[in-house]
């Protein structure tokens, strides 16, 4: 019966299977969505919708569900998770920090939202992420000068910014026009985690404080190294939005309309609904995620690839990368991929050219030292999945008879041996013969 009770067990996970990610179609399909209130699917039921308009299949859950997992069988059951649970003191089943965290090391997406009430759970998970909330509970970020204005609003904690990061690969190609209103809490980056970017910034006047009470001492975050809005892309290419502000997501932010103060311009719609949908899109690896297929090396003239290279061997280095495009592979243009042929440090440091199609390619020639080589790839562009490709070739001197007859520049040597001896021979004759 243990052994049926498996089989059966198995069987479920087949469905599951066929949505999750992978390499040929790198999109997350299926999303764990935790909240500590299912009225919040009602609430920011807006981003909820975009998300599914565009495929995805969402699982919503009470984070404190005893039956709450994240794997089965030690199959993942879900490609990303959105933590929109920012009070929740425990999460409920199998799930802990501990599991969140080798859910992401596993290469899986996630989205975390925290608010005023976040707990010391939510923290540290995002403290392990990179990135630090302010120390004081009761801080929020609070701007005089970058406030949104409202009829109820008088302590300018209803922040209105447009302190966007300058990426068309993670916002979009459509600059947003309308300041994103955030209330929450902010963060700072951990200056020894250099993974993490700042998406959403606070302006030079901000500072985060208890609204509620008198500054007695200088605030521990201010001005612009206050992030609202924060991600990270790890080693492995899994990416997390960390944002202070579960309100930012909101129906009520979606749709609000925003007059920053100090200007004349009102807005009848936030900016928040295109940042969220397009920094969601960015997340679920709907933009910038590359790869790299058909890589190729051989000698010039010829076509198939040889198991070592000569030393002053012309040889050719070919590959080609594409970029998902949510739907489809699409050839990837760029003039800043470089190739290294590597041996404890680069020998030879090429640019590649493309033909605009997705192919890149470079020529060279092999460097006058011999021993085992690699050949390199470490790409790495701001907004882009990194790719890190190397293949092992070895390189050899030439053989015993694969040397000139008679090398030009040793002529000289020649001309010394030959003279030495003739001169030996007279020298005999005249020692022997002469009385």
């Amino acid at each position: 019966m243990a052994n049926l009770g498996v089989l059966l067990g198995l069987l479920l996970l087949l469905p599951l299977h066929g949505f999750s990610f992978s390499e040929e179609n790198p999109t997350d399909r299926r999303i764990l969505v935790l909240v500590d209130d299912l009225a919040i699917r009602s609430s920011h039921s807006i981003f909820f919708k975009s998300l599914q308009s565009r495929g995805f299949d969402l699982d919503f859950k009470l984070s404190d569900d005893p039956k709450l997992s994240l794997q089965r069988y030690g199959h993942y059951l879900y490609d990303a998770l959105v933590l929109f649970s920012p009070s929740t003191q425990r999460f409920g089943g199998s799930v802990d920090m501990g599991a969140i965290l080798d859910f992401v090391d596993a290469g899986h997406d996630l989205i975390l939202a925290a608010d005023s009430s976040a707990s010391d759970l939510i923290r540290g998970i995002a403290t392990e992420c990179g990135v630090d909330f302010d120390e004081d509970l009761e801080a929020v970020v609070i701007d005089h000068t970058s406030y949104a204005v409202s009829e109820t609003e008088g302590d300018h904690t209803l922040i209105a910014s447009h302190n966007f990061i300058d990426s068309n690969v993670i916002l979009g190609d459509k600059q947003i026009e309308a300041p994103v209103l955030f209330r929450g809490i902010g963060h700072s980056l951990n200056a020894a985690n250099s993974l993490v970017l700042k998406v959403l910034s606070a302006s030079p006047a901000a500072y985060s404080a208890n609204p509620k009470t008198k500054l007695s001492s200088p605030p521990s975050l201010t001005g612009s190294a206050i992030s609202l809005v924060s991600i990270v892309q790890a080693r492995n290419n899994a990416r997390i939005l960390i944002s202070g502000s579960l309100d930012l997501f909101s129906n009520r932010f979606l749709r609000s309309g925003v007059l920053k103060a100090g200007t004349s311009v009102k807005f009848e719609k936030s900016g928040n609904e295109q940042f969220v949908t397009e920094l969601s899109k960015w997340v679920f690896h709907e933009r910038g995620h590359l790869k790299a297929v058909n890589v190729n090396h051989h000698k010039i003239g010829e076509a198939s690839e040889p198991a070592m290279y000569r030393i002053n061997d012309d040889l050719e280095y070919s590959l080609e990368i594409y970029e998902w495009s949510g739907t489809s592979w699409k050839p990837y243009v760029a003039d800043d991929v470089q190739v290294q042929f590597y041996m404890m440090s680069p020998y030879v440091l090429k640019t590649m050219s493309n033909d605009k199609k997705g192919l890149y390619l470079t020529s060279f020639k092999v460097p006058d030292v011999y021993g085992v080589f690699q050949f390199k790839v470490e790409y790495q562009r701001l907004g882009y999945t990194s790719l890190s490709l190397s293949k092992q070739i070895p390189v050899r001197p030439f053989r015993h008879n694969e040397y000139e007859r008679f090398i030009t520049a040793a002529y000289p040597y020649y001309g010394a041996s030959f003279s030495t001896m003739a001169g030996f021979f007279i020298f005999t004759i005249v020692y022997l013969y002469n009385k």
